[in-house]
């Protein structure tokens, strides 16, 4: 098996995916963390012997020292913002997973990019931020594999046609028989209510997910529908698709994790149970699929699946995605980082669940975005974003 870097090893997807590293005898370079949690982090080490880890606490250093210590295992450290950017430099020739949740890990996207890496990418905030620079990052085509269920399944059901403009998918290249990108969706905690049942909304309510075991940020976002927002922002960078051909229909048993509907009126769809270790061992050894994964449909129960179109009225977040992908290059980065400091007001206790959406949607309305990106210039209008959502949070 190939070696492998993991960023973000400590948490939902980095676990999942050490437990597909585990099953499949991966070679892992390396790790990274935030700092959270010290011994999740030198029991992963010591059970891979990973060679380096990083975290980005630097206060953190002799805390994870004594750690590792505590397992006889002493790895060379790694500390600082840039942490996350030297290790997923660590394996040239193998495949980086980017598991850290949000626009933070743009840096390391772009870092494992250069490098050669594949990049198995579960930080959807790099090409919801930088879509561009993310883009022109590549130093060959296919080299990022998505790691998201619903582009996962894009790139497997678009293998059966052919489409012309997959600038960074693992896609087969050729005339375009492509119509549309149809992305499903859970629906959420609060599938089916109308916009004014939502005003009392608690955190805690917000929290509870029907069917995905997921962090804070994501479980808030996939409740309001924002998360789909941003995979749809991320779809249409990935395979170069319009936001109009890009159709959000919900579906609540989410098996079918997105389909491709082509020219000649088929649509190929990708199913299994909603399982994360699925996409993420794709992403790990694509074009090829690891034995025994997860479990399969079982196909010799009954079983119904549903979809509903979406409520564009109660979840207005899919409407805001597009007109930020539409506005300029930094508007989607501008719609992220306000709406990740909505969701920290929300949570804390300073913020109305459904003023979350109204104010990304003033955030976006106030900005001008210029008319190409730089890294810097993704850094500025992120903080510029978080300030005025700040202030307008208050």
């Amino acid at each position: 098996m190939s070696t492998i870097v993991i960023l973000g090893s400590t948490g939902s997807i980095g676990t999942q995916a050490l437990d597909v590293a585990r099953r499949g005898g991966f070679t892992v370079a390396g790790l990274s963390a935030g700092g959270g949690n010290l011994a999740l982090l030198a029991e992963q080490a010591a059970e891979f012997a990973v060679p380096v880890v990083g975290i980005a606490d630097e206060s953190r250093v002799d805390a994870l020292q004594a750690e590792l210590t505590a397992r006889g295992i002493s790895p060379q450290i790694i500390s600082g913002p840039q942490a996350n950017e030297q290790i997923a430099r660590m394996a040239p020739d193998g495949t980086v997973l980017n598991g850290i949740t949000g626009s933070i890990g743009l840096p390391a996207t772009l870092a494992a990019l250069e490098s050669g890496a594949t990049l198995a990418l579960a930080n959807k905030e790099s090409m919801v931020a930088g879509g561009t620079l993310v883009r022109d990052a590549m130093v060959r085509p296919g080299q990022i594999v998505p790691v998201d269920s619903e582009h996962s399944a894009i790139a497997q059901a678009l293998l059966g046609g052919r489409h012309e403009k997959g600038l960074t998918s693992p896609i087969v290249t050729g005339r375009s028989e492509v119509c549309r990108l149809i992305l499903t969706a859970s629906g959420g905690p609060f599938r089916g209510r109308r916009r004014a049942e939502l005003e009392s909304v608690t955190p805690a309510q917000a929290l509870d997910h029907p069917t995905w075991a997921m962090g804070p940020v994501v479980t808030i976002n996939s409740s309001t529908l924002m998360n789909k927002g941003l995979e749809l922002i991320e779809a249409s960078l990935l395979f170069d698709i319009p936001p109009a051909d890009i159709v959000p229909v919900v579906h609540p048993q989410s098996v079918l994790h997105s389909m491709v509907e082509f020219v000649d009126g088929s649509t190929l769809a990708q199913a299994s149970p909603p399982d994360m270790r699925l996409p993420i061992a794709l992403g790990l050894t694509w074009p090829e699929r690891l034995a025994g994964v997860a479990a399969p449909c079982a196909w010799d129960s009954p079983v119904a699946w549903t979809f509903e179109p979406v409520d564009h009225e109660t979840f207005p977040a899919l409407e805001l995605a597009k007109s930020a992908l539409e506005a300029g290059p930094l508007h989607p980065a501008v719609l992220n980082a306000a709406n990740e400091e909505a969701v920290a007001a929300f949570l804390g206790g300073s913020l109305g669940y459904l003023a979350m959406d109204d104010l990304v949607a003033r955030v976006l309305d106030e900005y001008e975005s210029p008319s190409a990106i730089t890294l810097e210039e993704v850094g500025a209008a992120e903080a510029w974003a978080r300030g005025r959502a700040r202030e307008l949070a208050r």
